[in-house]
C-alpha cells in the first residue's frame, strides 16, 4: 500500500481533536478506530471557547445548534483585591458583539459529549487502552496496545494531548518540545455549598490568580488557581497529596476566600493540575504518523485558542487525507496550510501573560486600570479595540473546501 491512499486509521485520544478528526475521516469513508486510555469519555471540565474560523468548522459538521444550546450564559465577572474589595467588573455580554456573536463559550465536557455522540455509531472506540509501541513499515503501522491484541493500520494520528504518548513514541521525549511559561494551573470542582453560589469572581495578587463561581445559579462551582512556578518538573512528578500541598503553599499567605477554596481541594475527584506551557515542534508528521491538537501545537489556556486550533487542525488533516494523494503529500499539505496560523495563535499566550497573571504590583495596577476603562471605551464607540489580537487571530485561517463526494468505506 506504499503509494495508495490510507484507509484504516487509528486515532489516539478521545477528547476534542481525536473525535473531531474521526468525524471527518468517517464522513470521507475511512475505517476509523479511536483508542482512549480513560474508561469513558471525560465529561465536566473547564470552560472553553470556539471562535472565528472554528465556528465555520462546527457549522460544516452540523453540530453548531447543539453547541449553541449548551452555550454558557455570560454573567458579570467581578475582580477583587487581596482584601476582597471590588477592583473592577466586566459583563462579557457587553463585549461579545465586538468579537463575533456566533462565538461560543461552553463547558469542555459538553463539547466532548457532542463530538462523541456524533461519532460513536460509525467509529470504533476502544476505551481503557493505549498504544504500547508503533512499528512503521512501508505498507502500514504495526501497533501493539497495553491491553488489546496487535493490529495494523495505514495511518496513526496522535490526538492525545499536551503529554502525548504518540509523540513520545515517534518523536522523542516531551522536554525537547515543551515551552514552560512560568506558571502552574489548578482547576477543580468545589463541594456543594451555598457560599460558592456566586457569579464568577477573580482575585489577583502579583504572581497569583484565583477565581471561582458558578456559571448557572445553583449549579456546581469551579475553582481556578494559577501561580508563578519555575520548577515545572515538580508539578508533574508530585502525587495528589503532593499537588495539594504545593497549591496550599503557593496561597498560604492569601486572604479573601482562598482558605475556603483550599478546604475543598483534598476532597475533589477531578483535580486538573499542570504546568502552563506550550508544545512547539518543527514537524508534526513523521512516516505514517501525524499529530494534531495539543499534542503538537498546544498554545496554553492563556491564548484562548486551544479548542479552535484543535477543531481547525482536525478538519484540515482529515480533508487532506481524503484527497486523491498518498499520506506523505497529505501530511505535507496539512502542515503547510496550518503552521503559520497555529504559531500566531500560540504567540497570543506570550503576550497575554501580563494581563491574566501580572507578576508585579505595577503590572497589576496597569491591568486593573484597563479593566475600569473598558465600559468607558464601549460608551465612546471604541469597543472594537477590545480583544483585537484575539479577533484577528481567530479569523486568520481560511478553511479549504469540503470534498463534494465522500468516499465509500472499505468493505
Amino acid at each position: 500500500m506504499t503509494g495508495a491512499m490510507p484507509r484504516r486509521v487509528l486515532i489516539s485520544g478521545a477528547s476534542i481533536a481525536g473525535p473531531a478528526t474521526a468525524y471527518w475521516l468517517n464522513r470521507y469513508g475511512f475505517e476509523v478506530t479511536v483508542v482512549e486510555r480513560s474508561a469513558v469519555v471525560r465529561h465536566g471540565g473547564y470552560q472553553i471557547d470556539i471562535r472565528g474560523t472554528a465556528i465555520d468548522v462546527v457549522k460544516r459538521m452540523g453540530i453548531y445548534p447543539e453547541l449553541s444550546a449548551a452555550r454558557v450564559k455570560a454573567r458579570t465577572i467581578t475582580f477583587v483585591d487581596k482584601s476582597g474589595k471590588k477592583v473592577a467588573s466586566l459583563n462579557t455580554d457587553d463585549y461579545v458583539s465586538q468579537v463575533n456573536p456566533d462565538d461560543i463559550e461552553m463547558a469542555r465536557g459538553d463539547l466532548t459529549s457532542v463530538l462523541y455522540a456524533h461519532t460513536k455509531d460509525d467509529v470504533e472506540y476502544v476505551f481503557n487502552d493505549s498504544i504500547e509501541s508503533l512499528d512503521m513499515r512501508a505498507d502500514g503501522v504495526e501497533v501493539t496496545f497495553t491491553r488489546g491484541a496487535p493490529r495494523t493500520f495505514d495511518v496513526v494520528i496522535g490526538a492525545d494531548g499536551i503529554h502525548s504518548n504518540t509523540r513520545r513514541l515517534v518523536f522523542g521525549p516531551e522536554e525537547q518540545f515543551s515551552l514552560h511559561l512560568g506558571y502552574a494551573v489548578a482547576i477543580f470542582e468545589l463541594p456543594s455549598n451555598p457560599a460558592y453560589d456566586l457569579p464568577p469572581t477573580v482575585y489577583n495578587v502579583p504572581g497569583r490568580v484565583a477565581g471561582f463561581g458558578t456559571q448557572v445559579p445553583g449549579g456546581p462551582a469551579q475553582a481556578f488557581l494559577a501561580f508563578a512556578q519555575q520548577d515545572h518538573g515538580s508539578v508533574r512528578e508530585a502525587d495528589f497529596e503532593g499537588q495539594c500541598a504545593m497549591i496550599a503553599r503557593a496561597y498560604a499567605d492569601d486572604g479573601w476566600k482562598i482558605p475556603e477554596i483550599l478546604k475543598g481541594l483534598p476532597s475533589t475527584e477531578d483535580l486538573y493540575f499542570d504546568n502552563v506551557g506550550q508544545i512547539r515542534m518543527d514537524e508534526w508528521t513523521r512516516g505514517r504518523v501525524a499529530l494534531v491538537g495539543d499534542s503538537c501545537f498546544a498554545p496554553a489556556f492563556l491564548s484562548g485558542q486551544g479548542t479552535s486550533m484543535a477543531l481547525i487542525g482536525s478538519y484540515v488533516l482529515a480533508t487532506e487525507l481524503a484527497s486523491e494523494r498518498d499520506h506523505k503529500t497529505a501530511f505535507a499539505e496539512y502542515e503547510r496550510q496550518c503552521r503559520d496560523f497555529m504559531v500566531k495563535s500560540q504567540n497570543l499566550a506570550l503576550h497575554s501573560r501580563s494581563t491574566i497573571l501580572p507578576r508585579t504590583k505595577k503590572a497589576l495596577r496597569k491591568r486593573n486600570r484597563t479593566l475600569r476603562l473598558l465600559p468607558i471605551l464601549k460608551r465612546l464607540g471604541l469597543g472594537g479595540i477590545l480583544g483585537r489580537a484575539t479577533r484577528e487571530a481567530s479569523n486568520a485561517f481560511i478553511l479549504p473546501e469540503l470534498r463534494s463526494e465522500p468516499r465509500q468505506k472499505v468493505g
